[in-house]
C-alpha cells in the first residue's frame, strides 16, 4: 500500500495511491494514518492532478545513521565505526517531492546521499530487533543532503546536516516491501551517481530500530535514515536529483541557491 500526503490547493490530505485502468489515482482517506484507522473519504483524484507533499512531517525527530555502508565509508576516507554513528536532523529540514533544495549560503560543497527512510508508527523504547517490524509503518525515499566543507571543518555536524531543505522525503510511504535487499540509487540530471543495494547495509533495519530505541524513545511519525551507498557527489544550483528505491518509488528535487 502506498500512502501519500497531498494537496489539490486546499489543506493537506492523505490518500492511497492505486492504479486503475492504466491511470494512477489518489483515493482520499480520513484523518492521519499514523493515528487513525484508514477509512475512505470518497474523494478520488488522478495522481497527475495533485501535488505530493512530504509523506510525513516528523513530530519529534529524524534519526540518521552515518557510514552504514562499508563502500561509502571507504570513499570518505574513513574506517567503518565499531559503534553505529547516529545524528539528528530537525523536522524543518524536511521537504517533499519536487520542492527545491536550497543550498546553504555558508557552503560551496553540498553532496547528495540517497537513503532508505523508515517511518515509525507507534512508540518504541528498548525493543528487540524481532519487535522492530511492529513499530514500522513503512518506507520512503530520502536524500540526506550534506555540506561537506562544514562537515570536514567541524566535529559536530549541525551545520553540515541540519540546514533547511536538507531532508527531502517521498514520494509516498510504501507499507508492503521487504527492506533487506532493495536496489537504491541516485542520478543528477539523469547521470548515474549511486547504484547500490540495501543488502550492503552493515546494520539492517531491525537492528537499527532496536538500537536507536535503546537511546531515545521513538514516537509515531519519527523517521530513521539508514545510511547511503557509495557514489555520493556534489550538486550545484540548477541540478535535478532523483533518488530511486526498488519497490518504493522515485523522489525528485531541483537544487537552487538564493
Amino acid at each position: 500500500m502506498r500512502i501519500a500526503r497531498y494537496t489539490t490547493g486546499d489543506d493537506p490530505s492523505f490518500g492511497i495511491v492505486q492504479e486503475k485502468d492504466g491511470t494512477e489515482y489518489v483515493y482520499g482517506i480520513t484523518g492521519d494514518p499514523l493515528y487513525t484507522e484508514i477509512r475512505p473519504s470518497g474523494k478520488r483524484h488522478p495522481l497527475a492532478d495533485v501535488r505530493l507533499l512530504a509523506p510525513v512531517i516528523p513530530r519529534s525527530k529524524v534519526v540518521c545513521v552515518g557510514k552504514n555502508y562499508a563502500a561509502h565509508a571507504a570513499e570518505m576516507g574513513t574506517e567503518v565505526p565499531e559503534q553505529a554513528l547516529y545524528f539528528l536532523k530537525p523536522n524543518t529540514a524536511v521537504i517533499g517531492p519536487d520542492e527545491p533544495i536550497v543550498l546553504p549560503a555558508y557552503s560551496t560543497e553540498v553532496s547528495l546521499e540517497a537513503e532508505l527512510a523508515v517511518v515509525i508508527q507507534r512508540m518504541a523504547k528498548d525493543i528487540d530487533a524481532e519487535q522492530a517490524s511492529d513499530a514500522i509503518l513503512g518506507y520512503t525515499c530520502a536524500n540526506d543532503l550534506t555540506a561537506r566543507d562544514a562537515q570536514r571543518a567541524e566535529n559536530q555536524w549541525f551545520r553540515a546536516k541540519a540546514f533547511d531543505t536538507s531532508c527531502p522525503l517521498g514520494p509516498w510511504i510504501e507499507t508492503d516491501v521487504d527492506p533487506s535487499a532493495l536496489a537504491i540509487g541516485s542520478t543528477v540530471d539523469g547521470d548515474l551517481a549511486q547504484d547500490g543495494t540495501t543488502a550492503d547495509m552493515l546494520r539492517g533495519v531491525p537492528e537499527l530500530v532496536a538500537e536507536i530505541s535503546r537511546v531515545t524513545t521513538l514516537l509515531p511519525g519519527d523517521v530513521i535514515l539508514t545510511g547511503t551507498p557509495a557514489g555520493v557527489r556534489s550538486v550545484g544550483a540548477g541540478s535535478v536529483i532523483d533518488v530511486t528505491i526498488e519497490g518504493v518509488g522515485t523522489l525528485t528535487n531541483p537544487v537552487v541557491r538564493r
